[in-house]
């Protein structure tokens, strides 16, 4: 007997159908590495940007605020060129400034309101408070005069001393308490037994008298 084998449409449609496949595939494997790509770029972008604000801080003088408008400029980092755009606005805050700059590679081109790969944004201005090198004495929050506190430098109640009573009333170690005589099982007297001896939680043996010591 004779065996069957595929016939050429049955080919064809398997044909097709890993040509489907591989081509859902390609797809997936080409987005995914575009994605990549463009993530690369916005990383990059975003460093340029935060760079040229760093560069407008730095090259202010002291008590001196950018100038404000657009400004435009080109720059190579990373081994690529980037276009950048700079815009500076006045604040509600008077004395500050805040400072936009847009950053694509320079080869997309695109209109002055889209293709940016990143944005950020910084601030400026002459209404800072300056350094002046002190350094705050935390010690000594409540302290007249800026006495040192010994028995606890972050202010406050001074600490208990050694072998008194603390806050909650219980000794601290160290303190003896004698018991009193005829009771050797508590801190606190008992009942009192016959022959006249208290009983402590703890009962001893029996004594002289037919208490319980």
């Amino acid at each position: 007997m004779r065996q069957r084998g595929f016939t050429l449409v049955e080919v064809l449609v398997a044909l097709a159908i890993v040509a489907v496949g591989m081509a859902a595939v390609l797809g997936a494997l080409t987005s995914s590495a575009n994605t990549a790509s463009y993530l690369h770029d916005k990383t990059l972008a975003q460093w340029v940007a935060l760079n040229q604000i760093a560069t407008v801080r730095l090259q202010l003088q002291a008590q001196q605020l950018p100038a404000e408008g657009t400004t435009t400029g080109d720059m190579e980092y990373a081994g690529r060129n980037w276009h950048w755009r700079q815009d500076v606005t006045q604040s509600q805050v008077k004395g500050i400034d805040r400072i936009d700059v847009k950053v694509r590679p320079k080869e997309v081109n695109g209109g002055e309101d889209d293709s940016w790969y990143s944005t950020m944004s910084g601030i400026v201005g002459n209404a800072l408070t300056m350094p002046n090198g002190s350094t705050p004495a935390w010690g000594n929050t409540g302290l007249p005069n800026g006495q040192q506190n010994p028995n606890n430098q972050l202010g406050g109640t001074p600490a208990p001393n050694p072998g008194t009573t603390n806050q909650l009333g219980a000794p601290n170690p160290g303190t003896n308490i004698p018991a009193p005589p005829g009771n050797t099982g508590g801190l606190n007297p008992g009942p009192t037994g016959p022959g006249g001896n208290p009983v402590g939680p703890n009962p001893g043996p029996i004594g002289p008298g037919g208490g319980i010591n």
